[in-house]
């Protein structure tokens, strides 16, 4: 005796967003990346359309990071080399997008210069063919500084750049509008201030296709339910034709899974937790797959371990 499964049917779908351009389009990308599109709920490929899969942004920063070794090592010598370092990410590791971090920006760091920070960029952009993604450090008056030099420097070029949060939105989100490229949209674990984020930026007149949220998460054990609850409150949103929530998500997974005292203590400390290595790994990959369960587009990246894990659950959760 069969059964008929009972299917949900929403009245809309998440917004699709475009990032990067190419020759023909304006910019250099060999190709461009598309997020959003789903009319169901994440991977439920029998209640309605799953139109673009998951991508991977993996991280790359301006300056040499203090992350922990076990990442650190898979890189070699190219970590104080952000041009050769986002290319052994694309060719070897195989990632969708580059995500740079300029921490070198920081006026309590080295301090770079608006003009420096550009051609970073712009070295990164002659060594990959993938779209970008660009954040500056964590002072929001040089982010302003920076990124209106780089979104003129990389004009054309459809970059994602970052971040626009409710306090700072203004000029990130008028260099965009200028220079054509898409931003992200951050808000602190809220469902209300990232509608009204939104909200804000159409207002100022850049369309909601150029627009990814960020709703800012949670690493594994570390505030992830809570992370998910709002994720998962946006996608219905969409799928309920919230026009100021249909935005794809981005995640700062690497980010946040390798904050986590367990992704980093070693097993002499702790013997009963195991190889750092393996708990490192398996710690970012599950953070990720939560993620993507609760509806991100984009996820940004370390270990190149775990990489490719979540690589193998997006091939296997996207077949039919």
């Amino acid at each position: 005796m069969s059964v008929a499964l009972v299917k949900e049917r929403y009245t809309s779908k998440v917004g699709e967003v475009v990032l990067g351009a190419t020759s023909e389009q304006g910019g250099t990308r060999t190709s461009t990346i598309t997020v959003g599109g789903d009319s169901a709920l994440p991977f439920l490929h029998f209640e309605g359309e799953l139109k673009n899969r998951p991508v991977i942004a993996m991280e790359v920063n301006d300056i040499v990071p203090t992350w922990n070794e076990t990442i650190m090592n898979q890189f070699g010598d190219v970590l104080n080399n952000p041009a050769a370092w986002a290319k052994k990410c694309v060719e070897e590791f195989k990632a969708d997008l580059i995500y740079l971090k300029l921490n070198g920006a920081d006026p309590d760091g080295e301090n770079r210069s608006p003009e420096d920070c550009a051609r970073i960029v712009k070295e990164v952009l002659a060594a990959v063919g993938v779209p970008l993604i660009v954040v500056g450090c964590d002072n929001d008056d040089k982010n302003n500084e920076i990124m209106a030099v780089i979104a003129e420097a990389a004009a054309g070029e459809n970059l994602l750049i970052g971040l626009a949060e409710q306090d700072n939105y203004k000029s990130i989100t008028a260099a965009a509008m200028v220079h054509k490229h898409t931003i992200i949209a951050r808000s602190p674990l809220d469902i209300n201030i990232c509608k009204q984020l939104n909200i804000l930026i159409n207002e100022m007149g850049l369309a909601l296709n150029k627009i990814v949220i960020d709703p800012m998460i949670g690493g594994l054990g570390f505030g992830i339910e809570y992370a998910y609850s709002i994720m998962e409150r946006a996608r219905l949103g969409s799928l309920a034709n919230d026009k100021m929530l249909s935005m794809p998500m981005i995640c700062t997974v690497g980010y946040e899974s390798n904050r986590c005292k367990e992704a980093n203590a070693s097993a002499d400390e702790f013997p009963g937790w195991g190889d750092l290595q393996d708990r490192g790994v398996l710690w970012e990959a599950m953070t990720a797959s939560a993620m993507l369960q609760a509806g991100a587009s984009i996820l940004i990246m370390r270990n190149p371990a775990a990489v490719r894990l979540v690589q193998k659950n997006i091939a296997d959760m996207m077949s039919k």
